[in-house]
């Protein structure tokens, strides 16, 4: 995740590029003044990834402070350590240079820009794409990034499931790696001369100060429903979280799609930098709206419409109209980068680039039945997820959980969302972590049951675990007109219970149950485990 070749900086002129309002550095007692000319070829918060000429941050941790590795550090050739008073006193000899500063933390982000040059101003640097948002964050990066190629351009991807360096796929753990990783993989793609990279940027990697000195030169939003509020506490709080990429210092122009107040909210933070988008399919007074959307096979066609200028055609193969707004965000995102519309037109028009298969997005695993994964795992996503499903004719059968130690205020959201819209319910684990599965499946359940007593709706609902017998029931209940929708999990390969990880993969068991029910399933996408 690093440039294979980096110019030493040294310590001083890294710390005399930190924004104003940083915390000030100094040389810790018995560091004397040759210890600002340490050169510098990488930063580091964790030991265990160090190399030879890093800078090595001892943060606090929330069992250890980070200096108690200092020594680690030192073996695996840091060039030199930055700590907090509290890391101080607990930091071994290592005949390193000692910095401190107060809140180091800030300090991440922007020591990494400085000593990987991470994006200079002299047009080196990749155009650099950041999406936010609840729902919708992968699969609009991904439409960005085949857009891009199909315009001839050469790409990274920053997010959930892949990381992409141009043709290299790195595993990707995090929703966006820390922020030393995000700093050498910009720089990593500025030297493989990229010419574009797009980012999936949660509230997490905001709050968590994981993009810290990144500015972005397009930055887009999807939408606001709940989601994280065991982190966020609130939906405002989860706003301010988000808004934060909207800001002056962390982006040079914005796409703010509007469907809802949140939105509205948001172009209001973004001001004069941001456009505004409608997905509704309605007229209104936004920027860029979609308009004349028309069913399409399993997917769409729409135009998007300008406020002036010729509206542009559009397609896209992947199921469900939240697939129309992705789209369009990441159309009006490469638009509102400088690109001709023209050209856009015709690279729309020769390689259909939104419908490229994002793994676990809508992945469609049969056609008959339609047997679709998506990772749809908050109340939102699961409702617009099951209203795209289904056709006429046929029953929704649907296979989710919810996960353990997170909002449990969701759960039974999601179960009576379930029981209003799907004709067979299935409900079972997602990632319990530690806690009890079967307590979870009781709060799923709870909102099923009484949402088919509040409506009369006569749906099946069913407990099923663990998760594999669950998908394995659903094909059981299958009819070739029916569709299958497996939620919560999408490209995920490992399920944790009680500290454990569990070899499961959502699109292998869909498959695995589907031919040994004698349906044909489409082939493999090369991803999965």
């Amino acid at each position: 995740m690093r440039p294979e070749r980096v110019i030493p900086v040294t310590l001083g002129d890294a710390a005399a590029a930190l924004p104003p309002g940083a915390p000030a550095i100094q040389a810790a007692p018995g560091t004397g003044t040759d210890g600002w000319e340490t050169e510098l070829t990488g930063v580091s918060i964790n030991s265990r990834l160090v190399l030879p000429g890093d800078l090595y941050l001892a943060l606090p941790g929330a069992r250890h402070h980070g200096a108690v590795f200092a020594r680690d550090a030192a073996d695996a050739g840091a060039a030199a350590l930055l700590t907090d008073a509290a890391g101080l006193q607990q930091l071994p000899e290592t005949g390193l240079p000692v910095f401190t500063a107060e809140d180091i933390r800030r300090l991440v982000g922007p020591l990494s820009a400085a000593v990987f040059n991470s994006q200079p101003r002299d047009g080196s640097a990749p155009v650099l794409y950041g999406v936010t948002g609840t729902n919708g964050k992968t699969t609009t990066t991904y439409f960005i990034n085949s857009l891009l190629q199909a315009l001839g351009k050469s790409t990274g991807l920053i997010g959930t499931i892949e990381i992409l360096a141009g043709g290299e796929s790195i595993p990707s753990v995090l929703t966006t790696p820390e922020s030393p990783q995000v700093h050498g993989l910009l720089a990593l793609m500025r030297e493989r001369g990229l010419d574009a990279a797009a980012m999936e940027v949660s509230s997490h990697a905001i709050s968590y100060r994981r993009v810290d000195g990144v500015v972005f030169d397009v930055a887009g939003f999807t939408n606001l429903t709940q989601d994280h509020l065991d982190l966020h506490g609130s939906m405002e709080e989860y706003f301010e979280a988000k808004a934060a990429l909207f800001r002056a210092n962390r982006c040079r122009r914005a796409v703010v799609t509007v469907d809802d107040s949140w939105g509205s909210q948001m172009a209001d933070v973004a001001g004069e930098r941001g456009v505004t988008l409608s997905t509704s399919g309605d007229a209104t007074d936004a920027d860029w709206q979609v308009r004349d959307i028309t069913r399409d096979g399993l997917g769409h066609t729409f135009e998007l419409r300008p406020v002036q200028g010729t509206p542009l055609r559009v397609r896209t193969g992947l199921p469900g109209t939240f697939n129309v707004s992705n789209a369009a965000l990441a159309l009006a995102m490469v638009l509102e980068s400088g690109t001709a519309v023209e050209e856009v037109q015709r690279a729309l028009d020769e390689h259909d680039p939104f419908t490229v298969e994002v793994p676990g997005r809508m992945q469609l695993i049969s056609e008959s039945p339609a047997a679709i994964v998506d990772f749809a795992h908050n109340p939102d996503a699961l409702s617009r997820t099951l209203e795209s499903v289904r056709r006429p004719g046929g029953r929704v059968i649907v296979v989710f959980g919810a996960t353990g130690e997170r909002d449990q205020t969701k759960r039974p959201l999601m179960g009576a969302i379930a029981a209003r819209l799907a004709d067979v319910v299935i409900v079972t684990d997602d990632d319990p972590h530690d806690e009890d599965e079967a307590a979870i499946r009781a709060d799923v359940l709870r909102g099923a049951h009484s949402e088919q007593a509040a409506s009369g709706h006569s749906c099946t609902i069913i407990e099923t675990a663990p998760r594999a017998a669950a998908i394995a029931r659903a094909v059981e209940f299958a009819g070739p007109q029916d569709t299958i929708l497996v939620a919560g999990r999408g490209h995920e390969v490992w399920q944790e219970v009680k500290g454990v990880n569990l070899a499961l993969d959502d699109r292998v068991e869909l498959r695995a149950a589907l031919t040994q029910a004698g349906f044909t399933v489409l082939s493999g996408d090369g991803v999965e485990s």
